[in-house]
């Protein structure tokens, strides 16, 4: 692709993204058969209650590959105002009322990555969209397309160097391969500022999340073998173990979609 094409989506601007200095990745193993019971608590009454405090609901989904994993995400401006906010949500009436129905439906809600834009403008790519309203029934249909999130463990924070070879060759690669939009984050080391909810501490990952129009876009990719000719090779000395993957499913409130 040539580079300004590539400039050009990663200069689009996103309003829900555009002060998101802060993101947390979220992934949450649930009791058999309870993701969409969480999800419909969810999507009808904890997205609009986080937003009154100052966070951002950013996109929620169901993993293709693994039934009883919910996966989220939401930011902040700054590693204050997220302890700002989360003291008001956790403390507030809203998940008073809801808390005991939603941790019913979790074996572990532990999972957390604390992240930050990659560089500059690294999650400007993201498409958001208005968001529908709260569902009446649980057979709202979901939005359409795929997002693709790797997180990527690496041997020490992720370097100039790393990050170059995301910009110029993992992401032409996921372009050119069918993804419409791609995101990276990297780890926010700063020191949990509301060690209530734990995150995952001791440790670097860089992540990308790859929008696609749906599981065949996505899987055209992986037949193509692309990425392993092209970016595994390249990547593999900065790794300390084996990428992890999900195939996200947006649910019918999610602010990222295709």
């Amino acid at each position: 692709m040539p580079d300004t094409a590539l400039a050009a989506i990663h200069a689009r601007p996103t309003s829900v993204l555009e002060d998101c200095q802060v993101i947390e990745l979220r992934q949450y193993t649930l009791q058999p058969q309870q993701r969409d019971v969480l999800i419909n608590l969810f999507d009808r009454e904890f997205i609009e209650a986080q937003e009154a405090q100052g966070m951002r609901v950013l996109g929620q989904f169901r993993d293709l590959d693994q039934p009883d994993l919910f996966v989220w995400l939401r930011g902040f401006a700054t590693m204050e105002t997220r302890r700002q906010a989360l003291e008001a949500f956790y403390g507030g009436p809203v998940w008073a009322t809801h808390r005991a129905a939603a941790n019913a439906t979790m074996i572990d809600s532990s999972n957390v990555l604390l992240l930050r834009p990659a560089w500059p403008g690294a999650d400007a790519a993201l498409p958001t969209h208005a968001r529908p309203e709260p569902p009446t029934q649980s057979t709202q249909s979901a939005p359409p397309g795929i997002v693709d999130a790797t997180v990527f463990s690496l041997r020490e924070p992720a370097t100039p160097a790393l990050l170059a070879f995301c910009r110029h060759r993992m992401t032409p690669t996921l372009l050119r391969g069918g993804a419409r939009q791609v995101a990276w984050y990297c780890t926010e080391t700063s020191a949990n500022t509301f060690p209530r909810l734990p995150v995952r501490e001791g440790e670097f990952v860089l992540v990308v999340l790859a929008v696609f129009g749906n599981e065949g876009a996505l899987q055209s990719l992986a037949d193509s073998g692309a990425w392993a000719r092209d970016v595994a090779p390249g990547l593999a000395p900065w790794l300390a173990t084996t990428p992890e993957t999900h195939r996200l499913q947006p649910t019918a409130r999610s602010a990222l979609h295709a």
